[in-house]
């Protein structure tokens, strides 16, 4: 059981971290802003099944297999990377909409859901944030150390889904004013490209 001191620390701390721009943030706003609100709420709840899966990993200590392990690194490394920069280039070229006056959903909740997921999932510095991150708040004193573990992600999960969600219903009703011209289509498809793009390339120069 954690006690209240730690957990309004780490609380504390959550609020202060999952609404800075991150990844996350940045997916949710490109996937909202490209293919409505309830694409970008799927990307939001993909990305937390993703994170709860690296509370699960952290917990049966796959993460630090992972961390310990160069080669694994790198080719979880590299495949997040490709991943979203395959998802960029496409948003990119994409020219679905164009010569439309209304607005067109460029993916399906299940495919919104389904990238956001496997992109998570294939991150492994989200991975190394839950190894490095949730531990500092465990006090073996307080008993089992995976249920304090299995907590402090649940806990991380709700609080970025609720940063996430707030993002998706900002940005959505946006994208589909942006939406309404085939002009405004085509610069949506480039910027959501570049953020998925950069975002890659990002992730695939990062070291451990």
């Amino acid at each position: 059981m954690i006690d209240q001191a730690t957990l309004w620390t780490y609380l504390a701390v959550l609020l202060g971290f999952v609404f800075i721009p991150g990844p996350a943030v940045l997916l949710t706003l490109a996937r909202a802003g490209k293919s409505g609100t309830k694409a970008g709420l799927a990307a939001a709840f993909g990305i937390a099944a993703g994170d709860l899966v690296h509370t699960l990993m952290l917990v049966l200590g796959l993460s630090a297999l992972i961390y310990a392990s160069a080669t694994w690194f790198l080719v979880i490394k590299y495949l997040g990377a490709g991943y979203l920069i395959y998802l960029g280039v496409r948003a990119f070229f994409d020219r679905s909409g164009a010569g439309q006056d209304v607005a067109v959903e460029d993916v399906s909740m299940a495919t919104a859901f389904r990238q956001a997921v496997i992109a998570e999932i294939l991150n492994p510095k989200s991975a190394m944030f839950f190894l490095a991150f949730l531990p500092q708040f465990v006090r073996p004193e307080n008993g089992s150390v995976a249920g304090q573990l299995l907590t402090l992600g649940v806990l991380f999960v709700i609080m970025g889904t609720l940063s996430t969600v707030t993002v998706a219903c900002m940005a959505g009703p946006l994208g589909r004013i942006a939406s309404r011209s085939a002009r405004s289509i085509r610069w949506q498809g480039r910027a959501i490209g570049t953020i998925y793009c950069g975002l890659g390339l990002r992730l695939a120069l990062q070291e451990r």
